[in-house]
């Protein structure tokens, strides 16, 4: 700033007097960029793509590069179809331990623009620089982040800046990769208005086809909707709706992440599976791998909720209550096998299998009431526990498994930091200090 302050004044004109200014920096093709990163001489200006499993009639497209979607790639299409179409595409293994690090990187260079950030999936992530005004204007700081991404991790990413979340989120969609987008209230009509309803983020495909119904098929169509029509239809949701649809969104960055709702896995299998030996199996391995999560966020669980997916892509959930909230991975999977036994049984196929530990207390809030038996075993099973927890730490997750953990479906993966997937993503967001 020069000594009359007139670069001060230069950058005043960029903020609201009233308002917020928001990023949204969402790192493109992420997975495969970060393969990029790290090997560039065997990845870059490459058509890539990292898959579930490598296998060509079992893995399934999780992310691609731009020049394999250049080439028709696309993501959640079959490996052997990727081949057929892109026959020199390179299909890697996913390596999610080194996601999660190039993760914290590009946050943390964020970070030094503003201690408000809210991290809402591993690539991608929100600023609220209303108060960064002595790092320059929403345009120079949104290129500084972009560029030092790009020179210290080798990354790219692409850029929102708007007066909300929602508008920002929708910017960083306008040019990729490697732009910077400005959407402000006065743009909405000119940009989105002729744009499908699924195009409006918070709007999935069930929700899109219902407006469609009504006749209702573009963004702008929904801004000048009757909100009591949509209320009729969406309950509260329909005045959501209509706003987002006007760009209106008050939805704050939220920079201190909440304590976990709730902790659990997914996991897909490479063919349906029927035998109850080999559903155990799969439970046993899920329940293991929440429940040491539960343990690393010293938190316990009252409520378990499994999760069943059809060879049909039908989905179904059941849940219950537990009498005594718990961090024992025994207690989970057998709560789990008798939630399947009861809702599903034995010889129905099924395609996913999940668990969620809902109804979660702090460690140290909890007050459990034991009987005599288990006041005498209770402190000698946590010791255990704490020791194979410390070993597994020092030495990997596969240092200590029953029997029954052993086996080639995905289930047995959860225990490889490197490949055990998404639903651990944000795990690593605890802090940024």
């Amino acid at each position: 700033m020069s000594s009359d302050g007139t670069r001060y004044t230069h950058v005043e004109q960029y903020y609201p007097t009233a308002g917020r200014v928001i990023l949204h920096v969402d790192m493109n093709a992420f997975y495969c960029s970060v393969h990029e990163a790290e090997e560039p001489e065997l990845y870059r200006g490459k058509a890539t793509a990292v898959a579930g499993s490598s296998e060509v009639r079992k893995g399934v497209i999780v992310t691609c590069s731009y020049v394999a979607r250049g080439r028709g790639i696309s993501t959640g299409m079959v490996v052997h179809q990727a081949m057929k179409k892109c026959p020199d595409l390179i299909v890697i293994r996913p390596d999610f331990h080194l996601y999660r690090k190039y993760s914290r990187a590009f946050m943390q260079i964020a970070y030094n623009y503003t201690p408000l950030l809210e991290a809402t999936s591993i690539d991608e992530c929100y600023l609220d620089i209303t108060g960064s005004k002595q790092f320059g204007t929403p345009m120079e700081i949104a290129a500084s982040i972009q560029d030092r991404i790009r020179e210290e991790l080798g990354l790219p990413c692409s850029i929102g800046i708007a007066p909300n979340k929602l508008l920002a989120k929708m910017a960083s969609d306008l040019k990729k990769p490697n732009g910077i987008s400005i959407l402000r209230m006065r743009d909405v009509p000119k940009i989105l208005w002729h744009r499908p309803c699924n195009e409006l983020f918070g709007i999935g495909k069930k929700t899109a086809e219902k407006l469609k119904k009504i006749g209702i098929e573009t963004i702008g169509q929904l801004a000048h909707s009757d909100e009591r029509m949509l209320r009729d239809l969406f309950g509260i949701n329909g005045t959501w709706l209509k706003n987002s649809a006007k760009g209106i969104n008050h939805s704050p960055v939220q920079a201190e992440r909440e304590a976990n709702k709730s902790i659990g896995h997914t996991t897909t299998l490479p063919a349906d599976i029927s035998d109850m030996n080999d559903v155990q199996r799969v439970l046993l391995n899920i329940s293991d791998q929440v429940a040491r999560r539960l343990r690393k966020h010293e938190m316990l669980s009252q409520g378990i909720q499994i999760t069943i997916r059809t060879p049909d892509m039908k989905t179904i959930t059941r849940s219950r209550l537990m009498e005594v909230p718990t961090e024992d991975s025994s207690i989970i999977y057998r709560e789990a096998c008798a939630l399947f036994a009861k809702h599903w049984g034995s010889g129905r196929p099924v395609r996913m299998l999940g668990i969620t530990l809902q109804t979660l207390i702090p460690r140290e809030e909890s007050a459990i009431q034991m009987d005599l038996f288990e006041y005498e075993q209770k402190p000698k099973k946590e010791s255990l526990i704490r020791i194979m927890d410390q070993l597994r730490d020092k030495f990997g997750e596969n240092a200590v498994v029953t029997a029954g953990m052993i086996g080639d479906d995905p289930s047995v993966l959860l225990r490889d930091h490197k490949v055990r997937g998404t639903s651990l993503q944000k795990d690593n967001l605890q802090s940024l200090d």
